[in-house]
């Protein structure tokens, strides 16, 4: 297959999905200030440990809040605007850390700017899904994800040559990447929430999972089953794959010793190569697989992927074993998207994003913490049998769900003909 095969999906998106894509870039490459929350706090700041992960912890779950406003506002007022003015208000708490100056009150300007920075998730995801229809939705889910990596491949790599000499330019940077990001949405891309008068026909006319509904998101939610068991699923990925960020350096600091941190950073930038050099291969080969599927698949990639580390005691080894993952994590982030999208009605875009990132985040958010616990008593190399088992689970429930849906599906059109 020729090479320009592989972008054909791509060059057929709305151009609003590029500006998007490239939006996306500046923004997570000048993500300066958050990545090094650990290390301002204590280092510059001169907190403790323990204060320092209280301000950390704060700063993590205030964009819970952020999303469920976000989530909110973006259905009522419309993506683009809650966009702009939420990521422009979160860009200005960034840059009031450097005019404050104070470091009792420095912690909580950021806490605030996480808030509002939560919020710009649903506002995204709903104006990728309003741009997009289920045909294209996996090339354009694919290109934003590879955009953001694209952008933290570069963004905490200039952090860290700044951070010694010219902190200060992290804090402007990081300000100036959302402005620019807001400016490229705020020009080139019109509004996209629905005008009520497409809704109203859309409640007669549509009649799939993407049909309006009325009723508060709960309500609606409830009507959706096959989507809050996927995202119950989903969490068990969530759980598996924060391993690689928690338990994967202890392991390496446990083989190689003092080498293991820059060991550790040497695997995250090979997974960041195998994201930007092989998601639109991966996606092109996986299109014509139905999403649910695809996260199955996903699933089988996790399993061995990280399920290998138990035998990993060299760099190669773990290499190997982090390009195995890491394909599971194209897979899974894209078709995970896309699967949401296609069962939210266009009414709840903004709403079901939030709640179901935020219900998603709970396996990233107690993974560490039971992961901590299992490595207390049992050793942390004795976890990734544990995490392969919980991947093969996760994967075949996934199979279920499709094999479910599609005999909902089945009937539901046997009882259409039989009327």
């Amino acid at each position: 297959m020729k090479i320009k095969n592989f972008f054909e999906d791509y060059t057929e998106l709305p151009k609003s999905i590029f500006i998007l894509f490239f939006a996306q870039i500046v923004s997570s490459m000048g993500s300066f200030v958050f990545p090094f929350l650990t290390i301002f706090f204590t280092k510059t700041l001169l907190y403790s440990e323990q204060q320092a992960g209280f301000y950390v912890m704060l700063a993590t779950g205030a964009k819970i809040p952020g999303l469920l406003l976000g989530g909110k506002l973006v259905d009522i007022f419309g993506r683009k605007r809650i966009f702009v003015i939420f990521s422009t208000i979160s860009a200005l708490f960034i840059l009031s850390c450097l005019i404050v100056q104070k470091k009792e009150i420095i912690p909580w300007l950021l806490v605030l700017s996480a808030v509002f920075n939560g919020a710009n998730y649903p506002a995204l995801k709903a104006m990728a899904a309003d741009l997009t229809n289920p045909d294209n939705r996996k090339a354009a889910f694919s290109l934003l994800y590879l955009g953001l990596n694209i952008g933290f491949a570069v963004g905490p790599l200039v952090a860290g040559l700044l951070y010694n000499n010219y902190l200060n330019l992290i804090f402007v940077g990081d300000t100036l990447s959302t402005i620019i990001a807001v400016l490229l949405i705020f020009f080139l891309i019109e509004e996209t929430i629905p005008i009520q008068d497409n809704i109203k026909d859309s409640l007669v006319s549509d009649s799939s999972s993407e049909r309006p509904e009325e009723g508060s998101i709960w309500r609606v939610l409830l009507t959706r089953p096959h989507l809050i068991v996927f995202t119950l699923i989903y969490t068990l990925y969530s759980f598996i794959y924060v391993n690689s960020d928690f338990t994967l350096p202890i392991q390496m600091i446990k083989i190689f010793g003092e080498a293991g941190p820059q060991y550790f950073g040497t695997i995250m930038t090979i997974s960041g190569l195998v994201v930007i050099f092989c998601t639109v291969v991966i996606i092109r080969m996986t299109r014509n697989i139905k999403p649910i599927l695809n996260v199955s698949l996903a699933g089988i990639l996790y399993a061995f992927g990280f399920g290998a580390i138990y035998f990993s005691h060299n760099l190669l080894l773990f290499s190997l074993t982090t390009i195995l993952w890491t394909l599971g994590e194209i897979i899974a982030t894209t078709y995970s998207d896309v699967y949401i999208i296609n069962h939210t009605p266009i009414s709840h875009r903004g709403r079901f994003s939030a709640i179901i990132h935020i219900l998603i985040g709970s396996g990233f958010i107690l993974g560490p913490y039971l992961a901590g616990l299992f490595i207390k008593y049992y050793g942390v190399e004795n976890i990734w049998p544990i995490v392969f088992l919980l991947a093969i689970l996760s994967s075949f429930l996934m199979y279920l769900l499709n094999y479910f849906e599609d005999k909902a599906s089945k009937l539901v059109k046997g009882t259409a003909l039989d009327e």
